[in-house]
C-alpha cells in the first residue's frame, strides 16, 4: 500500500513539474493553444523540444525533402542534410520564422522556389553556406539582417536583389566564383546599412565598386587584387577592419597615402608582394605585413607625424599602433630606433 502511494506521489510530482515547465514556457513565449498545436504538428523526422517550442531541429537526418513545418516555428534547423529544393509547400505555414539554417545541403538556385523566402516576413538570419547556389537568391524578405552564402558556386548578383533590405548588416559571400563584373554599384544597390561584407576567396582582380558608405568590416582575402585606386577609401568613411591577405598587391599598386583614413583600426596585408611599408595612419592599432618582400623599414618613411612634433610625452596626435607584424620579409633586425620613437604604444613587433 505504501509503495503504491509513493509511486502515485512520484507520478504526481512528475506531472506537476511538466505542467510547471509547460506553464512557464507558454506564459513567457506563446499561448497554450499555440503551444499544443506546435508540439502536435512536429514532423516525425524532427525534434521539437517541449521547453523550447518555437524551435524545430531537423538537422543531420539525411533528409532529401523539407517536411511540413509547424506554424509557430521561429527557429528552424535543417543543416547537414541532402535537401535539393527549398519548397514553398513545406514552408507555407512557417511565416513566423526568425532563423533558418540550411547550411551543408544541395540546394541549387533553381531549387529555391519562387516566393518561398519573401513569404517569411519576420526572417532575421538566413544561413545557406555550403550549398550549390549559382546566384544570390531573389525576393529576400525586408526583415533580413544577416545573410550567409559562403562556399557556394555564386557567380552572379542579380541587379536590384538587395533593394529594400535596409536592415541587412552582414553579407557573407566568401568562397564563391564572383568576378569583377558581378560586384558593382548596380548589383550592390540597396545595402544602405551594411556593416560587414565578406568577399574573400572569390575571383576579384580589382577592388570592388559600389560598396555602401556604412561598411565597417571589409574582407577581401584570397583574391587576385593587384592595385588599389587612389582615394578608394574616401567612399568608405567608416571602414575600421580591412583584410587583403593573400592577394597580388605590389607597392607600385598601393598609393602611399591610400590607407591614411582616420577610421581604420586593423589593416591586414599579409602574403602579398609589397616591397615598402605603406604610410601608417595615426589611428591604426594593428598592422599585418608579414610574408611580403619588404627589405627595410624606417620611422621617417612610415611615421604619420613628425617625430619632433611628438615631444617626450604621449598626446592625442601620437600614433596608436600597438601590434606590428613583419615576419616573412627580408628585414634584418633590429628595428630602427626612429620606428620605436614614432610608435610609442607598440606592445608587440613580430619580425
Amino acid at each position: 500500500m505504501k509503495s503504491r502511494l509513493n509511486a502515485k506521489m512520484e507520478l504526481l510530482l512528475k506531472l506537476l513539474s511538466i505542467w510547471c515547465l509547460v506553464g512557464l514556457t507558454v506564459s513567457q513565449d506563446m499561448p497554450y493553444e499555440e503551444y499544443i498545436a506546435q508540439i502536435q504538428a512536429c514532423p516525425k523526422e524532427c525534434r521539437c523540444p517541449p521547453n523550447f517550442p518555437r524551435a524545430v531541429y531537423c538537422d543531420n537526418k539525411n533528409l532529401k525533402n523539407i517536411p511540413k513545418i509547424p506554424p509557430y516555428t521561429w527557429y528552424l534547423y535543417l543543416q547537414s542534410n541532402m535537401i535539393e529544393v527549398l519548397s514553398a509547400d513545406a514552408l507555407q505555414n512557417a511565416t513566423q520564422l526568425r532563423w533558418l539554417n540550411l547550411n551543408r545541403n544541395k540546394i541549387t538556385s533553381e531549387g529555391v522556389e519562387e516566393g518561398v523566402l519573401g513569404a517569411m516576413t519576420h526572417l532575421v538570419h538566413l544561413y545557406m553556406d555550403d550549398n550549390l547556389l549559382s546566384s544570390v537568391p531573389s525576393q529576400l524578405p525586408a526583415s533580413l539582417e544577416h545573410l550567409r552564402l559562403s562556399r557556394n558556386r555564386i557567380s552572379k548578383i542579380p541587379a536590384g536583389v538587395f533593394i529594400g533590405l535596409d536592415k541587412l548588416t552582414l553579407l557573407d559571400l566568401q568562397g564563391n566564383k564572383l568576378m569583377d563584373d558581378a560586384v558593382t554599384e548596380v548589383s550592390l544597390k540597396g545595402l544602405n546599412n551594411l556593416v560587414q561584407i565578406n568577399l574573400a576567396k572569390n575571383q576579384l582582380s580589382t577592388m570592388p565598386l559600389g560598396l555602401p558608405p556604412s561598411t565597417t568590416q571589409l574582407f577581401l582575402d584570397g583574391n587576385n587584387i593587384e592595385k588599389i585606386p587612389p582615394g578608394y577609401f574616401k567612399g568608405l568613411p567608416k571602414v575600421a577592419f580591412l583584410r587583403l591577405n593573400h592577394n597580388k598587391l605590389a607597392s607600385s599598386g598601393v598609393p602611399k597615402n591610400v590607407f591614411n583614413i582616420s577610421s581604420i583600426l586593423d589593416l591586414q596585408l599579409s602574403h602579398n608582394q609589397l616591397t615598402d611599408v605603406p604610410l601608417i595612419p595615426s589611428g591604426l592599432e594593428h598592422l599585418h605585413l608579414d610574408h611580403n618582400k619588404i627589405k627595410t623599414v624606417s620611422g621617417s618613411g612610415v611615421c604619420p607625424v613628425s617625430v619632433e612634433d611628438l615631444g617626450d610625452s604621449l598626446n592625442e596626435s601620437a600614433p596608436r599602433l600597438r601590434y606590428l607584424r613583419l615576419d616573412g620579409n627580408e628585414i634584418q633586425p633590429p628595428i630602427p630606433r626612429d620606428v620605436i620613437t614614432c610608435f610609442r604604444l607598440l606592445r608587440s613587433i613580430v619580425i
